[in-house]
């Protein structure tokens, strides 16, 4: 599945991007969802959805449905959000306030710290002992507002957010408060969608309207282990975006932070299948901010977002043609996403 040559590390000035393949192959995802998603942290939601005793929200660590909730001693817990009957969910949704977790199957039901409670009609099982049935953990950390969960040996999260909320702090002090969220469906595998925010060098062709808001010749990439920066100073967008910078930031794999002046939008890149994938945005802003800004912020987004659709369901075809061949990788402006694909290099190594 997983050609040698695909594999191989390459400084920038000779990297060439991804084979095709990898782009394309359902079995290359099945190795993703254990290798990429499974082994770091994923974005769960905004902090203010656990703040009280109860509350929970679902999401997908890799392959493994898992919820977060806020425990009854106040902790953050997290769980598979599978049942150890016969793979139910405990929950569909977001919720408030639960005093359990009951799964929607068969109605086994849980506590909050994961300890099966209540088994209806077990009576005549012998040697069925709920004591002995948890739901399996998963670790649950909060950072600047934000819910992260991982399993088993995701590197520390402050190693992967290093220096973030440092470097903007006109978005993260104060801490903004969650708005909304709004999702995408795109036509093309869950890296093209990354490939395409790591690098400007598409603006000038793809993005006109951002185009004129960024300063496209001070356009910056820095890159650190488990993170990449995209900074550019804000060029006339007082009416949008206020005056300042645009610092965008990709946390491996697929989560984006993009930061302005008394504005965040996270970004969660979800794999739908091998060719399909879903963006999750979530924003946030600071308290009392004006509606209408965050109106117009919601149109400026929904036109790019087309832009991107448009140009990664393009790029998706060309790579399932059989035509493409891996291509050289601009060092000036693609280093973002060469220090992208040699994560994923190094991932599918180690999983080789």
């Amino acid at each position: 599945m997983l050609k040698s040559e695909w594999l191989e590390s390459r400084p920038l000035e000779h990297a060439v991007s991804l084979a095709a393949p990898l782009y394309t192959d359902p079995q290359v995802l099945a190795l993703e969802q254990r290798a990429v998603f499974g082994a770091n942290w994923q974005l769960l939601g905004p902090a203010a959805a656990l703040a009280q005793p109860g509350d929970h929200v679902v999401g997908e660590i890799g392959a493994t449905p898992v919820l977060a909730l806020r425990s009854e001693d106040g902790s953050l817990r997290g769980f598979h959000n599978v049942c150890r009957h016969r793979g139910g969910p405990l929950a569909f949704i977001d919720g408030r306030g639960a005093k359990a977790l009951q799964c929607k199957y068969h109605g086994w039901t849980y506590t909050l710290a994961g300890q099966l409670r209540s088994a209806p009609e077990m009576q005549d099982a012998r040697d069925f002992d709920m004591a002995r049935i948890c739901l399996p953990a998963i670790r649950v950390e909060s950072w600047q507002g934000l819910v992260f969960g991982a399993l088993g040996e995701a590197p520390a999260l402050h190693e992967a957010l290093d220096g973030i909320a440092a470097q903007a702090p006109a978005t993260f002090n104060p801490p903004l408060q969650f708005s909304r969220r709004v999702s995408y469906e795109l036509d093309c595998n869950w890296k093209v969608y990354v490939d395409n925010f790591l690098e400007g060098y598409h603006l000038p062709h793809i993005h006109p309207g951002l185009n004129k808001l960024l300063d496209y010749r001070s356009y910056t990439t820095t890159l650190g282990r488990w993170q990449s920066l995209q900074h550019s100073p804000l060029e006339d967008a007082g009416g949008i975006y206020g005056k300042g910078g645009a610092f965008y930031w990709f946390v491996y794999p697929n989560i984006m932070l993009n930061c302005l002046p008394g504005r965040l939008q996270t970004n969660r890149v979800l794999p739908l299948n091998a060719e399909r994938c879903r963006i999750d945005f979530d924003y946030y802003y600071a308290q009392g901010a004006d509606p209408v800004r965050g109106e117009q912020d919601q149109g400026f987004s929904d036109e790019v977002q087309a832009e991107d659709a448009q140009i990664c369901a393009a790029v998706q075809k060309g790579l399932a043609s059989g035509s493409y061949v891996p291509g050289r990788l601009n060092p000036k402006r693609e280093s973002g996403v060469h220090h992208f694909h040699e994560l994923l290099r190094e991932a599918y190594r180690k999983e080789r």
